[in-house]
């Protein structure tokens, strides 16, 4: 869709004003080839046009972190305005872009924090400098984080170990110190997705969920934390896809006025930039068009607009709201100022030296050996199975490459890999009492691996895999030679009781190939015998 043209300066300058309110999705790759989701990254020349025509910001998503650098400098070439650059790094700038720090999970220093709760403080407020110095150096100004969701519903799909804590004390605690981190960084933070996400069973990527909580539960377990993050100075909050009947039975938290008015603006005192979470998310978009949700967005207290579905048809539904007389003149000049004021709060210069520091590296692997569990006896050497369990979700080359450890520790002691994921292989027989098709797989030993935390668009499907009865299965057929989680610590706790004590097993927030490396060398190679049933009944 072109951009329109107008003879009227009055309507093309009405048009610039509101177009500084969107933030349009672009691939972190310079190539318009190597965009990884070509149906919401726009190609270069759509970001040429939108940003010469005045779209204020831009959210990153793939490619390294020397290619950000540079994809950074490109699109700000192209705009006559200090740009918004965000991205969604809660796991650090690594999780995203290739060669930056990926660190732990959130939740692994939530349960930290249950323990040794000012360790974990500390070593919060490190991890969010470590996100914003990275991120600065990348060319990015805005940290779509912390999630000040709490995760207290362990079957959630969305959030899960993206949270900062399972109540609300260490939810609040730890978003806060990872504020802090972003603040000595100078770049702009964002608490989400407001006003709680942590509790629904369905993924608003995928469905509209509905929290049915009164507001006095809300002000007991989901605002909190938000309450924090404004009380410490967060510069912007971004809405969540969900309804609250008890606040507003008719539009979901981020079209409400009740939720972003009423609520976040004159009951909590928010003054900062309120942004939408994506609206091509199919929450919003199954339910409205492109300029309609916008509108509808804006109507209820949004400044910012995030990923709509048509750039154009937002701006152009806005301008005709503004244009009728549905939204006032007087709302647009608030949101243009408070933009102005959070990009005039940091820095406009991008730090030199290197993407990593000698500290951010030893922060990875400190963080990582805080997070990992591993119990019972060695793994012995074996001419068995490496049966490892990715989801297809995940950026493989990250996750899994030849080089892994988890992959090539286990092939050093003997173990043949075989990788499930999406597609390919199914290693399942169909039998609820023995699920593993063990003839598809081969003989010996099964060292088992599992990479699963709840992930986005998954919808949980992950949580339905009969992980139990086959851990079961390879036990009582004395095939077990050990089992690690990588990621979900439900997962895990879930597992632990049909494990025997001596069974070598590990759990790992993180899903890095330092998390691997960690646990594996802690594993290998002393020799033990496989679990059995004898060792298993009691």
């Amino acid at each position: 869709m072109n951009s329109p043209t107008t003879d009227n300066p009055v309507n093309e300058s009405l048009r610039r004003r509101v177009a500084k309110l969107l933030v349009v999705r672009a691939s972190g790759h310079l190539s318009d080839q190597q965009r990884r989701y070509p149906q919401w990254e726009l190609p270069k020349s759509e970001l040429q046009r939108l940003l010469r025509d005045g779209v204020g910001g831009v959210i990153l998503l793939g490619g390294s972190a020397v290619e950000l650098q540079q994809r950074t400098q490109q699109l700000q070439s192209w705009s006559e305005q200090r740009l918004l650059f965000c991205a969604d790094v809660e796991e650090g700038v690594g999780q995203r872009f290739e060669g930056a720090s990926w660190l732990v999970p959130p939740l692994a220093l939530g349960r930290l924090h249950q323990r040794e709760p000012e360790l974990a403080v500390t070593l919060t407020e490190r991890y969010g400098r470590c996100t914003g110095e990275q991120a600065r150096r990348c060319g990015l100004n805005w940290v779509l984080g912390p999630v000040c969701d709490v995760n207290n519903n362990p079957v959630n799909p969305v959030i899960n170990v993206r949270a900062w804590g399972e109540d609300p004390n260490s939810a609040s605690a730890l978003a806060v110190a990872f504020l802090e981190g972003l603040k000595q960084a100078g770049v702009l933070g964002c608490a989400k997705h407001f006003p709680g996400h942590g509790d629904t069973t369905r993924d608003s990527h995928l469905y509209l969920p509905v929290l049915p909580h009164s507001r006095e539960r809300l002000e007991q377990i989901e605002l909190p934390p938000f309450r924090a993050a404004i009380a410490a100075g967060v510069d912007s909050v971004m809405t969540a896809h969900l309804v609250l009947p008890e606040l507003d039975p008719q539009q979901p938290a981020t079209l409400s006025k009740a939720v972003l008015t009423d609520l976040l603006r004159r009951q909590m005192g928010f003054n900062g930039l309120v942004v939408t979470d994506a609206l091509v998310m199919e929450a919003i978009s199954a339910r409205h068009g492109a300029a309609e949700a916008a509108v509808l967005a804006f109507e209820a207290g949004a400044d910012l607009i995030l990923m709509p579905a048509n750039a154009d048809a937002a701006i152009d539904g806005l301008c005709d709201g503004f244009s009728s007389g549905r939204l006032p003149l007087a709302r647009l000049d608030e949101s243009v100022q408070r933009r102005a004021h959070a990009l005039a709060s940091i820095p406009t210069s991008t730090p030199s030296g290197p993407i990593v520091s000698a500290a951010e590296q030893a922060l990875e692997t400190e963080l990582v050996r805080h997070s990992i569990t591993v119990s019972g006896a060695a793994v012995q050497p074996n001419a068995g199975i490496n049966l490892v369990r990715v989801d297809a979700l995940l950026p493989s080359a990250a996750v899994l490459s030849g080089w892994s450890p988890a992959l090539r520790l286990p092939e050093a002691q003997g173990f043949r890999s075989i990788v499930l994921h999406g597609e390919g292989l199914s290693p399942w027989s169909g039998q609820p009492e023995a699920p593993l098709a063990l003839d598809r797989l081969g003989d010996g030993a099964v060292m088992l691996q599992l990479f699963l935390r709840g992930n986005p668009f998954r919808a949980g499907r992950d949580a339905q895999e009969p992980w139990a009865a086959a851990i079961q299965q390879l036990i009582a057929l004395n095939r077990l030679a050990g089992v690690v989680i990588y990621g979900s610590p439900y997962l895990w706790d879930s597992l632990q009781p049909v494990l025997p004590s001596d069974c070598p097993a590990a759990y790992s927030a993180g899903q890095m190939q330092e998390a691997q490396h960690q646990v594996l060398t802690a594993l290998f190679p002393t020799a033990s015998p496989a679990c059995n049933s004898s060792a298993f009944t009691d």
